[in-house]
Parts: structure tokens; sequence; C-alpha cells
């Protein structure tokens, strides 16, 4: 077994090490979610954690972790008979992110379960984890219908495996962390509020520290036993210390006051819910059992805030998680004086935490006075070859539903139609390879022909694996969405931009939701440019977005022809995933030979492999040339302007896009 690098080694890192060693001493807290970017020792810390847990009773031969003293009455491999029990180190177990169903919540052989009526069950991840630690690396990439097991599992503390009325239910209570780079997208809100606590993470910045980190790398790489001797004294320092903070857990007691500041805090912040009022009381026990008191004072609630709302908090998707800490210390020190029993300075330290990342606002932000105003009417008054400095995006707003015609086979998601392994069931197959959803009318009407002649004689069915019938299932798939955006002169008047970027935004928004892939092309002056290649983070997205400038003529075929090489790549790179791509443009063509005529062309190429394609038609004032309904019709697909994409105002639009392309 490979020896876990010590957790008192990991250098720096304090808001994680203190989150992880608060769930060691109060498990229902909540577990962890830990955020950054790639090497800043999230999965270290976390797997060197479950070496500092105390030791867990069990029934013996349990395959479910039950304890001795209160096994679970509903338990697969019970009823336990009372006993001493046995003791074994707490486990951590991990899910990776392409995991099946069957391998995170079990099994029933469905087989036996027909023909011999028993219930053979093989345990899966959740079972393993049960009175322990779930590990989740990467948990934003985890597919979604795993993320709604884990749901149920947290919300229930048990799992339940259901086949055709044959089901099975053991408890599964654990300890949820998770690690994270937000670079490659955000988490469900759902699976984001069931954490407990969130940190940040990153590298440090100063170089002592960081010599400090690679030596002890280097010294751990080269003898992992010995390393950690050197750090065994530490390790078992902490362990003691764990130990006795959760026996002082009971004692600790939250007065009045610190649950007015708790409430007020949560209140002040716009949280939903109660979740979090639940999270902070519990933080905030834990942090004194932790420091060895037995009243929770104002630091105590201050770093319970800084750890249990960053990500609680209402905004929108695309802001930075964090709170406003000058705001944090006024509502402590309103209601610092409710209960004497707390600490009369909640401006005090944080109680061995560092600081999360500050609220940074709506991306883009900042001072727009300054920026020189375009023309009012819709066209610049500079002329079109003038760049002009970025314009903020126009509120975003709930955009209609845009989806690829037809059925696909890619990834999970909520946007277009496709064969998935979840949702409604349309039919039945021959199973390839392992039976995960079965089909019992078809495998029924498979296995009747054959009862005489397989010498039927009890009330059960004899059924052979040829008789085994997998359900299809039609649910719904995540896509590309490509936005091709007019960045060029005659989209540069101020308020027409503004409105342009607002509309992409709030298609960025839907892709989030939607759990989309999203790639941007611009064109303007004599190029394209890819300004951010296919990626699942849509925050990017959105900065590049908002950060775009515009002038120059309007190189319309070069951004059709740079779509058309992303497409290409990115059909090589995961070729299930079908595309929708979104021109945003007023239509025009202008620079080099026959700009119109080469901008026809490279439209065809889109139709002639039915890409499934939307033309945002940015075009404005008294006279309209229709120059971006005549690019739709030579993209084989459907023009809208800005105003008809907004939820309330076009009806039918995706009928428009599935006619178009039938």
């Amino acid at each position: 077994m490979t020896t876990p690098f010590p957790f008192t080694a990991v250098v720096g890192q304090d808001d994680l090490r203190l989150a992880l060693l608060l769930n060691a001493v109060s498990p229902a807290v909540g577990g962890v979610l830990v955020r950054g970017e790639k090497g800043t020792a999230k999965s270290t810390a976390v797997r060197a954690l479950s070496a500092l847990l105390p030791e867990v009773a069990v029934v013996p031969g349990c395959r479910f972790s039950c304890a001795p003293a209160a096994p679970d009455p509903g338990c697969p491999d019970g009823p336990h008979e009372p006993g001493p029990g046995a003791r074994r180190p707490a486990r951590m177990v991990e899910l990776p992110v392409g995991a099946s169903e069957d391998r995170l919540v079990g099994a029933l052989d469905i087989e036996r379960a027909l023909a011999e009526g028993v219930k053979a069950f093989e345990p899966g991840l959740l079972a393993d984890a049960h009175r322990g630690i779930l590990y989740v690396d990467e948990v934003n990439l985890l597919h979604d219908h795993l993320v709604d097991l884990l749901l149920d599992a947290a919300a229930m503390g048990a799992s339940y495996v259901e086949r055709e009325g044959v089901s099975v239910r053991h408890a599964a209570r654990f300890l949820l962390v998770g690690t994270m780079n937000p670079e490659e997208g955000e988490l469900r809100p759902q699976l984001l509020d069931r954490f407990g606590l969130t940190v940040e993470v990153a590298a440090s910045r100063e170089p002592d520290q960081r010599v400090e980190v690679v030596r002890r790398r280097l010294a751990y790489d080269d003898d992992p036993a010995s390393f950690a001797a050197r750090w065994a004294e530490e390790e078992a320092g902490v362990r003691q210390r764990i130990v006795a903070a959760r026996e002082l857990l009971p004692r600790v007691r939250l007065g009045d006051g610190a649950l007015r500041q708790i409430a007020a805090t949560c209140a002040a912040f716009e949280v939903d819910g109660m979740r979090a009022d639940i999270v902070m009381a519990r933080t905030a026990t834990a942090l004194a059992a932790w420091a060895g008191r037995t009243d929770v004072l104002a630091e105590d609630v201050r770093q319970a805030a800084l750890l249990a709302l960053p990500h609680r908090r209402r905004r929108n998707p695309f802001d930075a998680p964090g709170l406003d800490e000058d705001k944090l210390d006024e509502t402590l020190e309103e209601f610092s004086g409710e209960s004497p029993d707390d600490d009369p300075d909640p401006d005090g330290p944080g109680g061995g935490g560092g600081q999360p990342a500050p609220d940074t606002g709506p991306q883009g932000g900042g001072d727009t006075a300054a920026r020189p105003e375009a023309g009012e009417g819709g066209e610049p008054q500079a002329s079109g070859s003038r760049e002009q400095s970025a314009v903020r995006a126009a509120e975003p707003f709930r955009a209609k539903v845009l989806s690829v015609p037809g059925i696909g086979e890619g990834a999970a998601g909520r946007r277009s139609r496709a064969r998935t392994e979840h949702g409604r069931t349309t039919g039945a197959r021959r199973p390839r390879g392992a039976l995960t959803k079965l089909h019992l009318a078809a495998t029924v009407q498979a296995a009747a022909p054959h009862q005489r002649a397989r010498g039927r004689s009890g009330p059960g069915l004899v059924i052979r694996r040829d008789d085994l019938r997998q359900a299809t299932r039609e649910g719904r798939e995540g896509n590309l969405v490509l936005f091709v955006v007019d960045a060029s002169g005659s989209m540069a008047a101020r308020q027409r931009m503004s409105a342009v970027k607002g509309a992409v935004l709030s298609l960025l928004l839907d892709a989030y939701q939607r759990r989309d892939k999203v790639g941007l092309v611009t064109f303007r002056g004599a190029a394209a440019e890819v300004a951010l290649p296919p990626t699942s983070s849509v925050e990017a997205a959105a900065a590049r977005l908002e950060s775009l400038p515009t002038g120059g003529r309007t190189p319309l075929a070069a951004g059709l022809l740079k779509a058309h090489e992303v497409l290409r790549v990115e059909r090589l790179r995961d070729p299930a995933r079908r595309a929708l791509v979104v021109v945003v443009t007023d239509g025009r063509a202008t620079g080099g030979p026959e700009p119109v005529a080469l901008a026809g062309r490279a439209a065809r190429l889109f139709a002639a492999e039915s890409v499934a394609s939307v033309v945002v038609d940015c075009e404005s004032g008294p006279v309209r040339l229709g120059l971006a309904g005549q690019l739709a019709g030579e993209l084989g697909g459907t023009a809208v302007t800005l105003d008809e994409l907004r939820a309330d105002s076009i009806a039918g639009l995706v009928k428009d896009v599935q006619r178009r392309a039938a």
C-alpha cells in the first residue's frame, strides 16, 4: 500500500486544512468543496486526511460497515447479532468521474432475481464509503445521472437500487469531499449546496514557500516511508487533537447571541433556504471544539461564514465566489451586543483560516464612463475601420431553447434529444456487454415460448442469458454551442454591441444550465480568430466576450471558415457530441475580392454537412437589407432577431430550426 503524503507536511493552504479538519471533528458539517487551479495540493491534502481519522467500529463481515452498537435494521447483510464488533481505519473511497451507475450504487443480478427470486447484490462505492470519506476529484465533470444519485444519497443517508420491482436499500452516510478546477466548468447548484464548506486554493507567490513545497515533495518521492516517519509525531498530535475535539463537541454551547449573528449574516448575504444557517452553526461549534473551548465566540461565527457562505450567496453563475468581508464585519458588529457570551471584538482573528477569494462582482466590471461613446442611432460615429473599446454587456435575459434536430448519442446534458442510459423507455434490444437497464416485458416475451422445452415445473420463469433485453431510453444530451460573433465596425455602435453581448451572455447562461461545451470565434478587420477553443468553462467564454473590442471591416467568410475548422477538429476529439453554430451578425460582408460570394460559399459548407445553425440578426435602423436572413438560408438554418431570442417572445423557434433541417 502506498504511503500517503503526511497531512501536516502540506505547506500553507491554511483554509483547506482547516476545512478538512473541521469535518473530521464534526462530520455533520457536510463536507468540503475545494476549488482551485491545478497543482495546488488539493488531492494530496484530501488523501492525507483519511490517515488522521479515528478508527471506526464495524460488525465483522458486514459489507456495509454497520456499527455494532446500532446496526442498520435494513442492512442487506443483516440482521446482525449484538457483539463487540471489530475496529478498522476509516476509509476514503474515490469516485472516478467516468464511473458507471452500477459501480456507484451497486448492482443486482437480474437473472437470478427473476429465475430464483433472490436478491444477489454487489455493493458499490456508496456502500464502501459509509461512515468514511467519499472523494470526487474533478467533481464538476461528473455526469448528471451520477450527480442525481449522490444528491439522493446525501439527502436521505441511504442508497436505493431498484430494478423492475426488485429493490435493495442500505445506509450511506459519508463525508463528501470534492475538488475542481473552475476553468473546466461549474457545478450544478443542487450539488454545490450539498457541500457544507468551500475553500479557494492557489499556489503561493512567495519564493521561499514555493522552495519548501518543492523540497518536501522531492524528499517524499525519494523515500515516502522515511519522509512520513519524520512527520509521525506531528501527525499523532493532530490525530489526538481531533479525538479530543470530538469528545468536547457535545459540550460546546451555541448561545443565542451567536445564533442571531449567524441568522443575521445569512440574511444579509441573501442565501437561499436554511441550510446555510445550519451549516454555519455546526461549523462555528466545531471551530470552538477545535480551539478547546466550550463557548462559541464571534470569531468562530466569522470564520464559519467565510467557509460556509461563498458558494451559497445569491449570484450570477459567472460571478466569482466570495464574500464582502467589510459587509460581514458590519453585520457581526451590529449584532455583537445580543449576547454577553460572545467575543466583543467581531474583527478578531479568523480562527485559523484564511481568506476566500474576494467578491469581484459581475464579470467585466469597471467604470465605463470614460470610454468614448458611439452614435445613438445604431451606427458608430467614427469610420468602420477604427477600433472601438470594449463595451459592457446589457442585462442578460432568459433565452429560448435552441436545440439540434434529430436524435444523438452524445454526452449527458439538457439540450437536444439523445439515446441515453436515463430517460423514458422507447424500446428494447439485446444487451451489449453487462445488462444495466432490464426491459421486463421484452425479457418475459422472449423467454415465454421456450418454457416447456426448458422443462419449467415451478412458478418462476426459466430465464437464459439470451432472453434478457436491454431497455433503450431517450433523454437529453449536451452539445457543442459554437458562437461566431461579428466584431466589425458595422457592429460597433455602442448600444448595439451592448445588446449583442447581452444576447450572447444570455445564450451562454442557457448553455451553462444545459451542460454544453462552448466555443467562441470572432471576426473583424482582416481575419478571424478562435477567442476560446471548445471548453466546458462557460465562465471563460463570458470573460472573453466581455473584453471583446470592435472595429474594422467584416470578414464574414473568414469567420465561417474558422468556425468550420474548429468543428472539424472537435469532431475528431469528440465525435459523439453534436454541434449548434450560433452566428451573431448583421449579415454584411466587406473586405477582399467578392466578399459576399465568398461568404455564401463558406456558409454552404455547413449546409452540406447538415450542421444545425441559427443566425442572430443584429441589423437595426429603419432600412434593413435582410442579409442575415440570406445567410441563414445558405447555412440551412434559421434567422432570429435579438428581440426574438427572449423566451417570452418566440414561440416555435425550435420547430422552425427542426423544420428547416428536416
